[in-house]
């Protein structure tokens, strides 16, 4: 089995995601992380491996899969996690039996601190208390069923529990109609004061990690180093083959001038609002809108079917952090989708108090540093 024929089993399962591909294991690889694969097929069978070459059983029907990430922990421990995984139909409670057991028992044998899943469960949808708000009752039911076999909500969520998710399958025009009248607006304006967009190719990556460094130190957030955003980005444009997770950026320009950029990843009819950045310069002729629009054409020309925006604040209303993002987001004509979030197993409770003791102290100087570093490196 090669890297392609995993991206094709993953996206032939419930949810496919970019976080589960081939590519992103290899990214993590680079950055102190050991990516395993794990498979389950329909004859009963369970087969974990770090070698894609190995996995011989793959022609049956595989019922679900794990990209696992490694790290070690305490010199002599591990950490495992399956971002946005494992892959399956968490409302077969037998097949979720199988696979929860099978991974707690892996998490075991390799001596792990925690293993951590955050899957697509849908535990609702639309904003809690409104009008508009849908419980999923089967995404309760996983949850209940994890927190009965003792997983734990984590501590350290990864990845955003919420996010607006778009719908790309109507007409672009019922897209545009579905927006709010004032994104709609900004959109055309946008137009109207001579904003244009472009696909960006691999040459205008440095300048687009510039203008991301701008927006994180004007916008007060903790990014990585140039580096780690070059190996991303560059890694997944260039798997851009039909059917294969990739990414693009797209770059706002006035009069020739980069003054805006998002990068847009696809994969597996979906794509994904990942990085967005932004200069203070014509702010005034709404460039993040149309870029936005920009994205969502591209992204359903591409063959998605749904747009994640990629975010949403955890408590609906202005205490949020989030909640000003979330506003520019909501107007785009989404819904919010509440997922389970990030639960770890933990078959040592000693050592998993001990590193989510130590872990956020470790983690808030490493950020401070960052904020620091990006600042000079601008400077």
């Amino acid at each position: 089995m090669n890297s392609n024929s995993w991206n094709q089993l993953i996206s032939n399962l419930p949810a496919p995601h970019f976080l589960q591909s081939y590519e992103w294991g290899q990214v993590k690889a680079k950055y102190g992380w050991f990516p395993y694969y794990a498979v389950w097929t329909e004859d009963g069978k369970f087969q974990v491996t770090s070698d894609l070459q190995t996995i011989t059983n793959y022609q049956l029907p595989i019922t679900a899969s794990a990209l696992i990430l490694k790290r070690t922990a305490f010199r002599r421990f591990s950490i495992f996690y399956a971002p946005k995984g494992p892959l399956m139909d968490w409302t077969n409670e037998s097949l979720r039996k199988r696979v929860l057991d099978d991974l707690q028992s892996f998490a075991k044998k390799q001596g792990a601190i925690f293993l951590k899943l955050d899957p697509d469960v849908v535990l609702g949808r639309g904003v809690p208390a409104s009008v508009d708000e849908v419980t999923e009752n089967s995404g309760q039911a996983v949850m209940s069923d994890l927190r009965r076999r003792g997983w734990v909500e984590s501590p350290d969520q990864i990845q955003f529990r919420n996010t607006v998710m778009v719908d790309l399958s109507a007409s672009e025009e019922d897209i545009l109609m579905r927006m709010k009248q004032k994104t709609r607006y900004n959109v055309r304006l946008a137009e109207k004061k001579g904003v244009t967009v472009r696909v960006g190719s691999v040459d205008d990556l440095g300048m687009v990690y510039k203008m991301y460094a701008e927006t994180s130190v004007r916008d007060g957030f903790v990014i990585r180093d140039e580096e780690y955003y070059m190996t991303v980005w560059k890694l997944f444009m260039s798997a851009a083959i039909s059917g294969q997770p990739s990414a693009v950026p797209l770059i706002a320009e006035v009069d020739g001038e980069a003054v805006a950029a998002i990068f847009l990843f696809m994969f597996a009819g979906r794509g994904y609002y990942v990085y967005g950045m932004s200069r203070d310069k014509h702010r005034e002729k709404m460039p993040t809108y149309l870029l936005q629009w920009a994205a969502m054409k591209h992204a359903k020309a591409h063959g998605c079917l749904t747009y994640d925006l990629w975010g949403a604040p955890d408590v609906f209303d202005e205490s949020d952090s989030m909640w000003g993002v979330y506003r520019f987001k909501e107007g785009l004509g989404g819904e919010v989708v509440r997922t389970l979030g990030a639960y770890d197993f933990t078959p040592s409770k000693f050592w998993y108090s001990m590193y989510s003791d130590v872990m956020p102290r470790v983690l808030n100087f490493m950020r401070s540093r960052g904020k620091e570093k990006t600042k000079q490196a601008l400077e």
